[in-house]
């Protein structure tokens, strides 16, 4: 290696030179061979100077430009080598020569360590010298003491070019670190679905074997049951023509009453075991035409043989048919609960943090939770776990998908986009009020689902028309779609469970004084929310920060790329036009990388052309198949009038999910689709997959008890309070328990769950609570506590699921840093409301 410097040294004006001599350098990754051989293989492009010492030195200006090939050999060595594990070597070489431990500023060692952490290559710019060094003794003196005067002229430049070295060095241990963690997360999941697996295959299915009972007020049933060593709790479930919730008017209706009498075990020896008998009442269906099925869980006290009995209380001397089961459990509530918590917690850990897809995240939940069924005695057969799946919201999502699908075909969501655009007058704040405003009033008159699955195409047109971020706008719809969807009876799930409700009708709630009743409440929450959304939104950036061919080219690539990934390489032609595809992704990266080197990333924050670019804008964007368009509007217009249908007339016999799979199946006949691969790519299916495992999840969770515990811990939490404030006590606790719970779980099990309770605590004497404000409580708390978190509410994974198959997807964090405050101003706003209406003005 050999130094030159003339005359006064300067930083900025260097050259490191490669000799023969230079082999031990690259010996010290771990080779000794030649020095040609060597240097190639540390990934350097070598200049040998053989210039003699009297050479004339260039100037600065020259210099700069000499070395720049020599940096960017450097710097393309740094990024080359960073995969390769010669490069730990490279970095954490420490050679027992004596020219590796000096301490000098080209060879840096610490104290601290054991050895001396050194740089075997350095880059060109840190040396600057014209004495050589030889392999003798005297020469290495002089060329250290150099090095040390060199210490002090080299200032804040040396310590960039030092900063550059262990930026790399820091970057390679994070790459490192990174593919230790990826690792570490594949074993780890990997042995928690073989361990699950193991768990659920090890107990068998716990079919239930129903007996066929006939009561009447003369015959009763009975029988004695023989407990097992290890069960702890008792469940018994009652299945034909009962209710879930209490008596509707008096107690002298007719119910059934079963009793479980078993020996406690005393404290004391010289006692003898007392008889405990537990009582369970349970309220026949007057009309005798529904079929539900009960449960109820009794503690098992001792090893005896436990005693059940039923009997009928009826007005007339008939026969009640009935259906009773039972079977026992090896742990008890507050076990069963801690379990589910925890598999809710880790579920919400795996998506929070982006460790797997939620989809994946919610099926190992579904698995876990399974699991601790099977372990705990409870484990449901396959046809039960299907029974678990709302299939009629997968089939509105799926017939919806197809529609939406063949529709974005006529360029209408452009159309609309441009529209929109129009109306504002270039004004993206007042675009952005307006899509809120439009989504909220639709979702009040259709389901949230549908109005984000026609409202999501075209918000995302229009941010890519007018580049802006689509994320943030979609984020605003989704929260504005499911507050407006909590003003009628049929806007969200929660509302339709609520009005449905025959022992609620019996108290009076119908649809239009629930539909006025919320309709104010969701006013005066609007009113609130459009100022809040604007602040939270104060120091965002809703523009791009590209120009918009950047970021047009960006997404091109990731369609190329996704479409690529989508085929098969089944064939050879199918694995020719794969590489074909990728090769296009490989040049439009090549593109992309000019044009950032090309344009300036500046945007005005402000469109003043709107005028100008409206014009434009509709001679690009207009509707590409009118005939289409025409088929597509006949169809969906049709679907829309018999969703208001179903929701009015009782007669329409057809659900919502039939309704969808109908005008899909005749959209495709008046289209003619043939390719119908391309509708089906259009489909969510990761979506569609992600719901049926959450159905599965809160399923095997309310099996667990979860939803149930959560129930009964409010009610008692309302009965200690004094009477004179239990009313506006339970309005806060049902409001917030029911938001927070609708948030972190999904809000249709939770609602079906909390109106027996809510029923029990209306209906129960010592509590004496009107009903109207709870149950407003309980509709608002569910609906609106759908924006807390991205899994709170349908409408929510479903515009997640659109977005990242358009190449804008957002996280959890990023719909929890908007969608959480909004849920607790809205809540708040609401809770007022019902205090106002219903403390102050008592209108009950």
């Amino acid at each position: 290696m050999h130094l030159e410097n003339k005359g006064r040294l300067t930083s900025g004006v260097l050259e490191m030179e490669l000799h023969q001599t230079s082999a031990p350098m690259c010996a010290g990754l771990g080779r000794s061979e030649p020095a040609e051989s060597a240097t190639s293989k540390c990934g350097l492009q070598p200049r040998v100077n053989r210039a003699e010492p009297s050479t004339s030195y260039p100037s600065r200006a020259a210099g700069q430009s000499r070395w720049a090939s020599v940096d960017r050999d450097f710097n393309s060595f740094l990024t080359e080598q960073r995969s390769h594990s010669s490069l730990l070597q490279f970095f954490n070489s420490r050679s027992k020569d004596l020219y590796f431990t000096e301490n000098t500023p080209l060879l840096r060692s610490s104290s601290k360590e054991k050895g001396s952490w050194c740089m075997p290559i350095c880059h060109p710019e840190f040396i600057t010298a014209e004495e050589s060094w030889g392999n003798s003794s005297a020469e290495w003196e002089g060329g250290s003491l150099l090095s040390k005067d060199l210490a002090g002229s080299f200032g804040s430049s040396s310590q960039e070019k030092w900063e550059l070295l262990d930026n790399a060095y820091i970057r390679f241990r994070l790459l490192k670190l990174r593919c230790c963690i990826r690792w570490l997360k594949v074993a780890s999941l990997f042995v928690f679905v073989v361990v699950c697996s193991i768990l659920f295959s090890l107990y068998p299915d716990q079919g239930k074997f129903w007996q066929l009972l006939a009561l009447s007020p003369l015959q009763s049933y009975s029988s004695n049951l023989t407990s097992h060593m290890d069960s702890t709790l008792l469940q018994v479930d009652l299945a034909g023509a009962l209710v879930a919730g209490g008596p509707s008017y008096t107690s002298r209706e007719e119910h059934v009453v079963v009793e479980v009498t078993q020996a406690d075990v005393p404290g004391s020896r010289r006692r003898r075991p007392q008889q405990v008998t537990q009582n369970w009442t349970v309220f026949l269906n007057p009309r005798r035409s529904e079929h539900l099925v009960v449960s109820r869980t009794f503690e098992m006290l001792s090893r005896d043989t436990v005693s059940i009995s039923i009997r009928a209380s009826l007005q007339q001397t008939q026969t009640v048919p009935l259906l009773m089961a039972h079977h026992y459990l090896r742990a008890n509530i507050e076990t069963q609960v801690t379990i589910a918590v925890v598999i809710l917690a880790g579920v919400y850990m795996l998506i929070i943090f982006e460790i797997v897809h939620r989809t994946l995240a919610a099926m190992l939940g579904s698995l876990a939770a399974l699991a601790a069924l099977a372990v705990i005695g409870d484990r449901p057969s396959l046809t039960h776990v299907v029974e678990w799946i709302d299939f009629e919201t997968l089939a509105l999502l799926f017939g919806m998908m197809i529609l939406v699908a063949i529709f974005s075909e006529t360029g209408f969501f452009d159309y609309c986009a441009v529209k929109t655009y129009r109306l504002s007058r270039g004004r993206v704040w007042a675009m952005i009020i307006m899509l809120c405003l439009i989504a909220a009033v639709l979702s009040a008159f259709l389901d949230n689902v549908t109005t984000l699955l026609l409202f999501t195409p075209v918000t995302i047109r229009l941010c890519e028309v007018l580049n802006l971020d689509p994320r943030q706008v979609l984020i605003a719809e989704v929260i504005f779609t499911n507050i407006g969807g909590a003003a009628t009876a049929i806007g969200d799930p929660p509302n339709v469970i609520i009005v449905s409700n025959q022992e609620l009708r019996k108290m009076g709630l119908d649809f239009a004084g629930f539909t006025a009743h919320m309709f104010v409440g969701i006013c005066f929450i609007l009113l609130f929310s459009f100022p809040l959304l604007r602040l939270l939104f104060w120091n965002k950036k809703l523009y791009n920060k590209e120009p918009s061919e950047i970021v047009e080219l960006k997404h091109e690539i990731h369609v190329w790329r996704l479409t690529a990934q989508r085929i098969s390489p089944a064939s050879r032609e199918e694995t020719a036009v794969r590489g074909l595809l990728l090769g296009k992704v490989q040049a439009l990266e090549h593109l992309l990388a000019r044009r950032l080197h090309t344009f300036h990333r500046q945007i005005s924050q402000e469109d003043k052309n709107w005028e100008t670019n409206i014009q434009e804008l509709q001679k690009k964007h207009r509707i590409s198949d009118k005939i289409l368009l025409t088929k597509c509007l006949m169809v969906l217009g049709f679907v829309i009038f018999m969703f208001f249908l179903n929701s009015f007339v009782p007669g329409v016999h057809l659900d919502l999910g039939w309704i969808a799979i109908l005008g899909a199946i005749w959209l495709l006949i008046l289209a003619d689709i043939h390719d119908f691969e391309i509708i089906l790519h259009r489909v969510e299916w990761a979506t569609l997959l992600f719901f049926a495992a959450l159905f599965v999840l809160m399923e095997a969770l309310a099996h667990l008890h979860l939803i149930e515990y959560v129930g009964e811990q409010t009610a008692l939490l309302i009965k200690m309070v004094p009477e004179d404030r239990r009313l506006a006590t339970a309005i806060i606790l049902v409001v917030w328990v029911s938001a927070i719970a609708s948030s972190l779980i999904d809000n249709i099990p939770f609602t079906a769950t909390m109106i027996p309770v809510l029923l029990n605590l209306i209906q129960d004497p010592e509590v004496s609570l009107p009903a109207p404000p709870l149950i407003y409580a309980l509709a608002l708390g569910a609906c609106l506590g759908g924006n807390g978190t991205l899994i709170g509410a349908s409408a929510n994974v479903v515009c997640a699921g659109i977005a990242e198959q358009h190449g804008y997807g957002f996280s959890f964090m990023e719909f929890f840093r908007l969608g959480f405050p909004m849920m607790v101003v809205s809540c708040t706003v609401g809770m007022c409301y019902l205090l106002f209406a219903h403390v102050v003005m008592g209108w009950n």
